[in-house]
């Protein structure tokens, strides 16, 4: 009883705390909100088990060097954001920009189906119809609606409900966290910390690695926010929501890897829902209430990119109403035909082809007067490929 009140305080807590408004006024603040919902988004529910089961005791190492390649690609787009300047969010310098925002939106429909398709799985967790099949006809559901609503009346309706939702799934994190702080400290001090033996070694835990590079994503948005704030609002407030969701996500996968046994069971993407019924009777609802806030917010957010980038690519003769329909039935296709965790793979693949070529952008500016720096974004680069060719989804 005494941790249920205290995750309650604390989520109390932080969420007064996020909605002060002098922080909500804080323009640095406020930039980093649209990158930090999509870094610590879905990847947040689905990482802690999925780590600790193909990981074991390296699960912190594995989470570790996904946040440092995270990085290397955003010290990239920081380094194109400042050589493009105060310039809109469609600004196009080159053909390679052109191409990298193709890539963009592409990569942005196959992660709208990672968030509804999660967000269906989530949404019935908790219930007796907690099966693929019903999974995927309220995501269809999900889907519908979205596609109505961008159709008929925009997502200007909708965006307004972006700081609150931000709000809700951080103060429920900072609640997990006390509360994963508090069992951890439990089983150390009575010897009772997990040393988990990894599934994955060698060349299958790298291309592994390489399909979770989605998990990470979203802090490309702050180079697309050219609109709402300056170039330096943007390089500070993407470094900050990098460094913040690192220290959250490195914070969580230890405390997890130490905490619980990897399951010898088959793994699904709600497991986390489960594996928190151990130390806290509220959390799984906790935690469905954070994912459905989540995943709808971003899944709402990612269509509305999509269909931006989809309108200036194809110089204002798509309309935006038309790209969010395809950007529905592109979903729609993947939700019927693959899991969830093949989902993830493919995003991560797409968003590795985004991120391999803003790389090799950001390579050529800086060779002039950054050599090294440039050798860097050019391995970078090269990375990103490898991720595109050699990502798998977990099995």
């Amino acid at each position: 009883m005494i941790l249920e009140i205290l995750i309650v305080a604390t989520v109390a807590l932080a969420a007064g705390i996020l909605m002060v408004p002098r922080l909500r006024r804080w323009s640095i603040w406020r930039a980093m909100v649209t990158p930090l919902a999509s870094i610590i988004g879905s990847g947040f529910l689905i990482l802690g088990p999925l780590l600790n089961y193909a990981f074991g005791v390296w699960a912190p190492l594995a989470m570790a060097a996904l946040c440092l390649v995270a990085w290397g690609f955003g010290a990239a787009i920081r380094d194109n954001i400042a050589f493009l300047g105060d310039v809109g969010s469609g600004a196009q310098d080159h053909w390679s920009e052109s191409a990298a925002s193709a890539i963009l939106g592409f990569a942005y429909m196959i992660s709208v189906a990672y968030y509804l398709n999660l967000l269906g799985s989530f949404a019935l967790s908790l219930t007796p119809f907690g099966t693929p099949f019903n999974a995927r006809i309220l995501t269809s559901a999900v889907y519908l609606l979205i596609g109505f609503i961008g159709w008929t009346r925009g997502f200007k309706m909708l965006e307004s409900l972006e700081y609150s939702s931000v709000t809700l799934k951080l103060a429920i994190i900072a609640g997990l966290l006390v509360a994963l702080a508090v069992y951890f400290t439990q089983n150390a001090s009575n010897g009772a910390l997990v040393q988990g033996a990894p599934r994955e070694t060698g060349m299958a835990a790298i291309t592994l690695g390489f399909g979770l590079i989605v998990t990470v994503q979203g802090f490309e948005t702050s180079r697309y926010l050219g609109d709402d704030y300056d170039a330096l609002t943007r390089i500070r407030s993407m470094r900050m929501a990098q460094i913040l969701s690192a220290a959250v996500y490195i914070a969580y996968i230890t405390l997890v890897a130490f905490s619980f046994t990897p399951s010898t069971d088959h793994l699904s993407e709600t497991a986390i829902v489960h594996m928190m019924g151990f130390v806290s009777p509220i959390l799984p609802f906790m935690l469905v209430a954070a994912a459905l806030a989540a995943q709808f917010s971003a899944a709402v957010a990612d269509t509305n990119g999509s269909g931006g980038l989809v309108f200036e690519l194809s110089r204002k003769r798509i309309p935006q109403r038309l790209a969010y329909v395809l950007t529905v039935a592109v979903g729609l296709g993947v939700t019927w035909i693959a899991d969830v965790f093949q989902i993830i793979a493919y995003a991560s693949r797409a968003f590795a082809a985004y991120y391999s070529l803003q790389a090799a952008i950001a390579a050529v500016r800086v060779w002039p007067v950054h050599k090294a720096r440039a050798v860097i974004y050019g391995a970078l680069a090269v990375l990103g490929l490898a991720m595109v060719f050699f990502g798998r989804s977990f099995e």
